[in-house]
């Protein structure tokens, strides 16, 4: 691969990876199915991704953490369970485009990029689930699941699309998102 490429593989990554922190199925979902109908190419090392057997168990777990994300109480003891399979869902969605860099670049920007898209995307909304359980008693808890469920399946879907503007589309997020952390915490306190 040439420069270009790889910047293109790891936009494609963070931005997946990002997506992770809003919903850790989702994403990981979206790319098999991609993989499925051949928008997407999986390395060998990923092919296992793009089964229907996959599919099927991905699908099962994204119905299920979508659903649960709407009960309250368990949302919030969800988000502190979800960060660490973010991490490690963020870390395999940057490898798997960077195959073919050798090992130590490809894990370390992998860890460092990917772990830490979804890792920081996931702390934010936690963040900010746990201020609106603050402010509303968690009645606009709901409202917060349904902006997170659109925003991993808006921004997994773009990263495919177009991954340098989904990766512009990260860093516009994160900032609103904590924009809106601190206003609420301004009003909590």
């Amino acid at each position: 691969m040439a420069l270009p490429e790889y910047l293109l593989a790891a936009a494609l990554g963070i931005s997946l990876a990002a997506a992770v922190g809003f919903r850790v199925f989702v994403p990981l979902l979206v790319v098999a199915i991609a993989a499925q109908v051949g928008w997407a190419d999986l390395p060998p090392a990923f092919s296992w991704l793009g089964s229907a057997t996959a599919i099927a168990m991905l699908a099962a777990a994204a119905v299920a953490e979508v659903a649960a994300y709407y009960i309250p109480g368990v949302d919030n003891l969800l988000d502190a369970l979800a960060a660490p399979l973010a991490v490690i869902a963020g870390t395999l969605l940057v490898a798997a485009p960077l195959w073919d860099l050798p090992p130590l670049l490809k894990w370390t920007t992998a860890v460092v990029a990917g772990g830490g898209a979804a890792g920081l995307t996931q702390g934010l909304t936690s963040l900010l689930r746990a201020k609106s359980t603050l402010a509303t008693g968690g009645l606009a808890n709901p409202v917060v699941s349904t902006g997170e469920l659109g925003g991993s399946l808006l921004l997994s879907i773009l990263a495919l699309l177009m991954p340098l503007l989904a990766l512009v589309l990260v860093a516009v997020g994160l900032v609103f998102i904590f924009r809106r952390i601190r206003r609420l915490a301004r009003r909590t306190v």
